[in-house]
């Protein structure tokens, strides 16, 4: 078998939901050395972090490790390997470790790929790492399809709504559970009203309920948790203030849990640039895309360096029960990979 297949196997092979991400971790760390990472370590969050060189440039590409719960069972069936996270984020994250491991390295630059942990929940990974690097440019790797660059994700605001009161009876008084209900239907309104859908769909904001739960037991409470996704352009605060005024109306508390703004970075800035024209030399035509999710792409915008995010997969596919894997396209993705880091490093 070849080795990044079998490396892209066997990590996909070992369970890693947020939280419970170890096992995988110790796998890859174990796995990278012969990759021809010369240091790696397991940092305070839990992510696998490995680097080669020594110059003072520093190139950074952050995948994932860690999954969802589901996903079919891994099986590797000719070109087609399944399971969880073999789209999202696996298969990038093994395209990082095998590229840069090989991809020729300048005097003055240093490559560091890091595994991060906790993504799929409150992102602890990328979050630890942030402050720790100052790169000159920056790769996250999520599913783009080996001809595809992504350059944007819309932002994300969790919000948690709830209410309660010591009883009463609800012929005189709908309560906190239809309050709540309500409210939530009335964001998920305001939402809609604000949308356009001629838009791209990075410049489109959507709601969606997470989670919901209500109970009379005596004492009744009701919670619903929102995910709000938010378009390119806008104001977190502005929609924080709009959702809590929403609430309001109703006597429900509204209490936001998580908010990351969109990020859209320039289309021509040197990593971008530098996939797109390693996409072309490999034999297919490359796509710009802005993504409707949210990813560390977000976070790391925090380096204000050239950056972009890459990787094999079909994004459609992540999060399902079909999640696979094109064997072939993974290997295109590392002969993109190693094209395009010796120019993100002449460029950049």
């Amino acid at each position: 078998m070849n080795v990044a297949v079998e490396l892209l196997s066997n990590l996909v092979a070992i369970p890693s939901l947020s939280g419970r991400e170890e096992h995988a971790c110790a796998f890859l760390a174990d796995a990278l050395p012969a990759a021809g990472w010369e240091r790696v370590q397991i940092d305070g969050a839990g992510s696998v972090v490995a680097s080669r060189g020594s110059g003072s440039r520093e190139l950074v590409l952050m995948g994932h490790i860690d999954t969802v719960p589901g996903g079919p069972p891994h099986a590797l069936d000719g070109d087609i390997l399944r399971g969880r996270g073999s789209v999202d984020a696996k298969g990038p994250l093994c395209a990082f470790a095998v590229a840069g491991g090989r991809a020729p390295l300048a005097p003055d630059w240093k490559i560091t790929l890091v595994a991060a942990t906790g993504e799929e929940a409150d992102s602890r990974g990328a979050l630890h790492r942030i402050p720790k690097h100052a790169p000159a440019a920056c790769i996250i790797g999520e599913p783009s399809g080996a001809d595809g660059v992504t350059i944007g994700y819309r932002g994300s605001l969790r919000i948690a709504l709830s209410a309660s009161d010591g009883g009463a009876h609800r012929s005189g008084d709908a309560g906190p559970v239809t309050a709540v209900v309500r409210v939530t239907a009335d964001i998920l309104s305001f939402v809609e009203s604000v949308d356009s859908p001629e838009l791209p769909v990075i410049q489109r904001p959507s709601g969606a309920v997470v989670s919901m739960h209500g109970e009379e037991n005596g004492r009744r409470l009701g919670r619903s948790d929102l995910d709000i996704r938010l378009p390119e352009g806008s104001d977190p605060q502005q929609w924080i203030e709009r959702l809590v005024e929403l609430a309001g109306r109703r006597g429900v508390n509204a209490r936001v849990l998580a908010v990351t703004p969109a990020h859209v970075a320039d289309k021509n800035n040197p990593a971008a640039r530098a996939l797109r024209l390693a996409v072309r030399k490999n034999g297919l035509n490359p796509r710009l895309l802005a993504k409707g999710g949210t990813a560390d792409f977000n976070l790391a915008a925090a380096w204000n360096c050239p950056m972009a995010a890459y990787g094999p997969g079909d994004s459609k596919l992540d999060h399902t029960a079909e999640e696979h894997i094109s064997l072939s396209e993974y290997l295109t993705s590392l002969d993109i990979l190693t094209d395009a880091i010796p120019t993100i490093m002449r460029s950049a």
